[in-house]
């Protein structure tokens, strides 16, 4: 599964990572990258998780082929 995480995310994490675990859900990959740097934690929770270009709720069910973005909150005009 590849994850693509933008913005300040990019300071905690690549800006693509490679997900080799068997992770079934958004909410357990996010809890996958809150283990890998737990210091990411605070921007993880107000971030937003799109697979194939849509946004989901935590609930999504993975299959492990997807692409899934990491969007946090951003700011600027």
């Amino acid at each position: 599964m590849k994850i693509k995480l933008y913005a300040v995310l990019k300071d905690y994490f690549p800006a693509t990572v490679e997900l080799s675990t068997d992770v079934t859900s958004i909410s357990e990959l996010k809890e996958q990258l809150e283990k890998q740097n737990p210091s990411a934690k605070a921007i993880l929770d107000v971030s937003r998780f799109a697979v194939d270009d849509t946004f989901v709720s935590l609930e999504h069910d993975l299959n492990g082929v997807e692409t899934v973005n990491v969007i946090p909150p951003s700011s600027g005009g």
